[in-house]
């Protein structure tokens, strides 16, 4: 009895100075975007990221033929040459993807897909950064001016924006679900909205100040855990508004 008093103890001061840490840091950047914010909570709770990803779209609502769509494509091309451009299309649509040249940390995707319909045309434009490790340089990509600029020149309005980052921890912290789904809402001040709770799965739905982008109740931050098991990693995903990677 006492040792397990000894270790509730432990995890408890654990969850508690990373709520200090980082709070303060979070509140400091509270102009950062969403990506860099929950890589600084992995970051700080000595979570492995195993893998993230921005991902942002817009619907072209100003443009109402598939000849304005081409001629946006066209626009992005002369921006981006050294990225690889290549076109599908089928009876119902075309899609163009353009993709970014290698990168050591970071790959970088464009896709404008249109539906063949009649007029107005129905267009869409994403882009999606993503990749398997975090650094400082990724961090300087994301707060520095050039990946603002970047996000000016591909999207003509406000795109709707998709954050998140998949991570484990180590099976020598044996830590029950709830008491990380917990420890990771008050690093957010966060909100609970809703939860699908399991013996080896948990899933989050909240409300947090921390970030913008919100969809139906203010739900604007998911938090996705699954153990494998006694003595095995347990995988962690943080999502804003909402979870768009697999695990």
């Amino acid at each position: 009895m006492k040792r397990n008093t000894k270790v509730l103890f432990g995890i408890s001061m654990i969850i508690v100075s990373l709520m200090v840490v980082l709070g303060s840091r979070l509140t400091a950047a509270s102009g950062e975007l969403d990506l860099v914010k929950i890589a600084d909570a992995f970051q700080t709770g000595d979570i492995l990221l195993e893998e993230w990803s921005f991902y942002a779209r817009e619907h072209l609502v100003d443009l109402n033929t598939e000849k304005e769509v081409q001629e946006y494509v066209k626009e992005l091309q002369q921006k981006f040459p050294d990225w690889d451009w290549s076109t599908s299309e089928t009876s119902e649509k075309w899609e163009v993807t353009a993709v970014s040249p290698t990168s050591k940390h970071h790959t970088e995707m464009l896709q404008v897909m249109a539906t063949h319909t009649k007029q107005p045309v129905n267009a869409y434009i994403v882009y999606r950064v993503s990749g398997n490790e975090w650094n400082k340089e990724m961090e300087s990509f994301f707060t520095n001016a050039p990946f603002k600029n970047r996000l000016s020149d591909i999207f003509r309005g406000n795109p709707t924006i998709f954050s998140g980052i998949k991570g484990s921890i180590s099976d020598k912290m044996d830590l029950a679900l709830p008491t990380i789904a917990t420890g990771f809402l008050e690093i957010f001040n966060a909100k609970e909205i809703e939860a699908l709770k399991e013996d080896n799965f948990m899933s989050v739905s909240a409300e947090s100040p921390m970030f913008s982008d919100s969809i139906a109740q203010g739900m604007n931050l998911q938090i996705g855990i699954r153990s494998e098991g006694l003595g095995a990693k347990t995988t962690i995903v943080v999502g804003t508004p909402i979870i768009t990677i697999e695990y």
